[in-house]
């Protein structure tokens, strides 16, 4: 695959793809933080979403509740971390997401 090529991905089922907001570099006192001590942001931006949950009994599927673009806030451990051309980015079930930002 050549770097100008832009590839996507499309989550299944239930799962979403989140961009995490990136880590405050300072306090509101204004002293800057070191890499380490830097907290993981539990709120991101909704990338990309599945087609739903799948209802074994009828087949059918259960709509997201969430769509691409949402400000999300989620667990703290929720996810698996993932690397897409160099951007970090968040897979998880919607059953991660605590609320939508608005």
């Amino acid at each position: 695959m050549s770097k100008s090529s832009k590839s996507s991905v499309r989550p299944l089922g239930d799962k979403i793809l989140i961009k995490r907001d990136e880590a405050a570099t300072k306090t509101d006192s204004g002293i800057f933080l070191p890499e380490g001590s830097k907290d993981k942001p539990k709120t991101g931006i909704i990338e990309a979403v599945g087609t739903g949950a799948l209802n074994t009994e009828t087949g059918a599927r259960i709509p997201l509740s969430v769509k691409k673009g949402d400000k999300v806030i989620f667990t703290s451990y929720a996810g698996t971390e993932i690397k897409i051309e160099g951007t970090e980015y968040l897979m998880m079930s919607e059953d991660d997401v605590l609320a939508v930002i608005d």
